[in-house]
């Protein structure tokens, strides 16, 4: 082992019992550690949390709402058959589904709710969305022609206090025009399911009724309000949206979840960058504690660096002699905090909720939040990329005081010895 590691790992801990500043020295290390521990650990979860995030929003929104969506001049397809089959030539489109969408206000016991009414053929919405898999009462293959029956969001039915076959009043907004006055169209609909995706936004102002009573309901004869469609790669729907347009009539609009969701997920992105340069600073500060580590172990230790000297020790090893020790002092609070922002990480789903049942809190409220519960998503190369500007800041912050420690005059430093 050559010397300079040798003494460098010496100092980074006190040996002398009676030597006070010695150990008071060794006391700063142990918080420079502490700092650059916790520092990286919150790196790494906040940015898993936050990949977490993307990865639920992304999930829950393209689980209810469509890849590519084709629509018709004034919201209306008249000729919907011709353009599945169209859309259907392009080799990245994996299925495809018609759709009613339409305003309407639902009423049961004295209590109102509006809601997004949306019109689906079961048989082919299965091929584009997930609903299937979020039912909690009920099957999605109940909605059937001609009964008259919805599946609602679990927030919407418990605000309106519905249970599966109670009786719910549809009411539309286009009105029918009598000599009298303008009446509202409405109908009634029997519960037939609910459905709860895990977003605010769905559960609580989503209903779906058959394709076919949509029609009547909102008197749409045979058109619809456009097609949804399912891709191969989510990522790649900006592309095949515009290669559409060489399968599809002139008189449709194609637009894909990118702009029609696109400010969820570029919030998200920002943010990560934002939270990752905010907390690296808590690393740098931590980083930086070990320049006053550092300066005052070679006041402390200005005699050795003497004595060393005058036995032929150059500048450039009493330098690396208190590199090692800050870089010690670093890479172990670097280690440290990757193994615990790691394994916090991991088990972000049992670690929050026990702190909501022990502090009687919820962090995440079903109402404000559209994600009630807090994902996390570890990406290696994130880890790898905080490892190793973390490990960069605490190089830069022992070059200083190492500098400092080689132009240590020893016959100034020896004069009161």
């Amino acid at each position: 082992m050559r010397y300079e590691l040798l003494i460098g790992l010496r100092y980074t801990r006190a040996k002398k019992r009676g030597a006070g500043r010695n150990r008071f020295i060794s006391f700063i290390s142990l918080i420079s550690m502490a700092g650059i521990a916790l520092g990286v650990a919150a790196l790494i979860v906040v940015l898993s949390v936050m990949n977490g995030f993307q990865k639920e929003l992304r999930t829950r929104i393209l689980g209810v709402a469509a890849h590519i969506q084709v629509i018709g001049d004034a919201d209306e397809l008249a000729n919907w058959p011709a353009v599945m089959a169209a859309a259907g030539q392009h080799p990245d489109v994996k299925a495809a589904a018609p759709y009613v969408q339409e305003q309407g206000m639902l009423s049961f016991d004295s209590q109102v709710r509006g809601a997004i009414v949306r019109g689906v053929v079961p048989k082919a919405e299965e091929n584009v969305a997930d609903f299937a898999q979020h039912m909690k009462l009920g099957k999605f293959s109940d909605l059937k022609e001609g009964e008259f029956g919805i599946i609602l969001g679990a927030e919407l039915a418990r605000s309106l206090h519905l249970l599966l076959g109670d009786k719910v009043t549809l009411i539309a907004p286009q009105g029918l025009v009598t000599p009298a006055a303008v009446l509202p169209r409405l109908k009634q609909f029997t519960v037939v399911g609910i459905f709860e995706v895990g977003m605010y936004e769905f559960d609580s102002g989503l209903a779906l009724i058959h394709m076919n009573d949509a029609q009547k309901l909102y008197r749409l004869g045979d058109n619809v309000s456009g097609v949804r469609l399912k891709v191969d790669d989510l990522f790649e729907a900006p592309r095949i949206a515009r290669e559409l347009y060489r399968f599809l009539p002139a008189n449709t609009f194609v637009t894909d979840w990118t702009r029609t969701h696109a400010n969820f997920f570029r919030a998200v992105a920002i943010e990560k960058n934002m939270m990752f340069l905010i907390l690296l600073l808590i690393v740098a500060v931590a980083a930086f504690n070990i320049v006053s580590t550092l300066v005052m172990a070679v006041t402390d230790k200005q005699a050795d660096i003497a004595i060393l000297r005058t036995m032929g020790a150059s500048p450039g090893s009493i330098m690396a002699v208190f590199v090692v020790q800050g870089v010690v002092i670093g890479m172990v609070g670097l280690l440290a905090g990757v193994a615990g922002g790691v394994a916090l990480a991991l088990n972000i789903d049992v670690v929050v909720p026990f702190l909501e049942h022990l502090l009687g809190i919820q962090f995440l409220a079903k109402d404000v939040y559209y994600i009630s519960e807090l994902p996390s998503d570890l990406h290696w190369p994130d880890v790898g990329i905080i490892t190793g500007v973390s490990f960069v800041l605490t190089v830069l912050a022992t070059l200083y005081p190492s500098w400092r420690a080689s132009r240590v005059n020893p016959a100034e430093a020896l004069r009161y010895e």
